[in-house]
């Protein structure tokens, strides 16, 4: 095993040199690595190789940049900047190799991601053949290599492999032989996955579950992925790690590809590397919300609230329904919630979610019980409390069975503190229960009721005898839920008939700060890596 890979503790914010070609649409070589780069949270360093002149629909030119501007450029990075990861790209001829070789032996840096640029996406070939011998050479002083399946049927003289496993047969032996980790890409693979995988030099092996997405936008995502990968590498990931953030971060960026328009759309455009930040930065916006400040979320610009399946009780649980749809709509587009439905959503953020959710039921109880002591009737302060009971000793339950299958005292996968999103959702189910009227903490409180059961009851369309999530989507079609669900609907109407105009207007602000609480707490899990 070399011994320069990454050591337990890499930089904060690594120094990553890409070495490869140009792309002047922006979508693939320096450019899309650069971008990368960045969005894996690193700073980025260039070292162009050649000059290419492409676009969506393919190569049009190469032309290999001079050896002594290459060696001077080297140069002018080595002599002043600590370098910390270097992704390799596209090397175009074997004096290029031979250049990028003696450069990276005499300032070797910790880590080193050797994407072999032999072949496009688009089939171009990017590499003279006369170079191939040299890139077999300079793999061996690599840390980690990244081909597409038609560059490792090269790399390892055999037939492109139809499956998976099949490539991972077709790396063992070259990891071996190079003492270099082989990352197996399943994107040109058919079927509803494209899985990577970790192939280490001693044959073990680690697969990273990836959706394929239905795009012809996939320009780009091999430089993308190394060069993420290679970042993540130098922050102090493992290898599994690593290649775990970038093929999520990568599939994200995929997914909102079609989004961004560029080319004719007649070739393979560039995916979004920029879309998880900018649904980072969306999320951690401080704006206020705008129907704080009276913009309630009702007509043109706003997604209408879908028929709900539990009716409302009357004209302001209808008026607040109404309200609801753009939350809804917001939900029913989360990650989380598709890969939910699906049945791909991976086990470890499912297993976040939950273990928050049973954290959130804790306290959401405590909310329920002091309505409780507030209702002005018996059937109300009944009610409330039997929902209380019913939420540490009926759905807890589930918690507590699927949890420890997986395995309460892993932190990573149940934490034993509340998210910050919990946090802030639990103290304002119970500080509106606690000091605000009646009639807002009922609203405040019916969000998890109505809004969590038509979630589900929409899910369920999905459910079948072999989804990895039957059992918790199961749970939204209890009955004894439904009519709990359908009593506090009920019990909101009676509220607020009995409020005043004022009291009304802050319940409402009250249900829909409450939706927005549910949005957060479903999207947690997904923007929490």
């Amino acid at each position: 095993m070399n011994t320069h890979r990454a050591a337990d503790q890499g930089a904060a914010i690594p120094r990553v040199l890409s070495i490869a070609g140009t792309d002047p649409t922006g979508g693939a070589g320096q450019q899309a690595d650069l971008k990368s780069i960045t969005a894996a949270g690193g700073f980025g360093l260039s070292v162009i190789t050649a000059l290419v002149a492409q676009n969506t629909h393919g190569v049009q030119a190469v032309l290999p940049v001079d050896q002594d501007f290459l060696k001077k450029q080297f140069a002018s990075v080595f002599s002043d900047v600590t370098v910390d990861a270097v992704k390799i790209g596209m090397l175009s001829d074997s004096r290029t190799v031979e250049t990028v070789k003696n450069t990276l032996t005499d300032h070797r840096p910790p880590v080193i991601v050797f994407d072999p640029v032999m072949v496009a996406s688009s089939g171009d070939r990017l590499l003279d053949e006369d170079a191939e011998e040299a890139v077999r050479d300079f793999i061996g002083c690599t840390d980690v290599i990244t081909p597409n399946l038609p560059e490792l049927a090269v790399l390892t003289g055999q037939p492109e492999a139809t499956t998976l496993e099949e490539a991972i047969d077709q790396a063992k032996p070259l990891a071996k032989d190079k003492d270099v980790i082989v990352i197996v890409k399943g994107g040109h693979l058919d079927g509803s996955q494209a899985d990577n995988a970790v192939v280490e030099p001693d044959g073990t092996t680690s697969r990273v579950a990836s959706q394929r997405v239905d795009t012809t936008n996939t320009h780009g995502t091999g430089c993308s992925l190394s060069s993420a990968l290679a970042t993540r590498l130098a922050r102090g990931d493992s290898a599994q790690d690593a290649l775990n953030w970038s093929t999520r971060w990568l599939h994200e960026a995929i997914s909102h590809a079609d989004e961004l328009h560029v080319g004719d759309g007649q070739g393979s455009g560039p995916i979004d590397h920029s879309h998880r930040a900018r649904r980072l930065e969306a999320a951690a916006s401080s704006r206020v919300w705008p129907h704080l400040t009276g913009e309630l979320p009702l007509g043109e610009g706003y997604a209408k609230a879908p028929t709900p399946t539990l009716k409302p009780a009357g004209p302001h649980t209808e008026r607040l329904w109404e309200l609801t749809g753009q939350v809804w709509d917001d939900i029913m587009n989360l990650p989380f919630i598709r890969g939910l439905r699906a049945g791909t959503l991976p086990e470890e953020d499912f297993d976040f979610y939950l273990s928050q959710d049973a954290m959130y039921l804790n306290r959401y109880s405590r909310a329920l019980a002091t309505l409780s002591t507030l209702a002005p009737d018996a059937d109300g302060q009944i009610g409330w409390a039997q929902s209380a009971a019913g939420c540490i000793a009926v759905e807890a339950e589930l918690h507590r069975d699927w949890l420890a299958k997986k395995g309460e005292g892993d932190a990573t996968r149940s934490p034993a503190a509340p998210s910050p999103v919990t946090m802030a959702y639990t103290n304002f189910l119970v500080a509106s229960t606690a000091v605000e009227t009646y009639a807002c903490g009922v609203a405040a409180v019916l969000p998890c009721f109505w809004l969590y059961a038509e979630i589900g009851q929409d899910l369920i369309a999905d459910n079948h005898p072999e989804h990895l999530f039957k059992p918790w989507l199961d749970t939204y079609g209890d009955q004894d839920f439904l009519k709990e669900a359908e009593a506090a609907i009920q019990r909101v109407e009676q509220a607020l008939e009995a409020a005043g105009e004022q009291e009304r207007d802050r319940a409402t602000e009250a249900y829909l700060n409450a939706c927005i609480y549910e949005r957060e707490f479903f999207d947690q899990a997904d923007r929490r890596w």
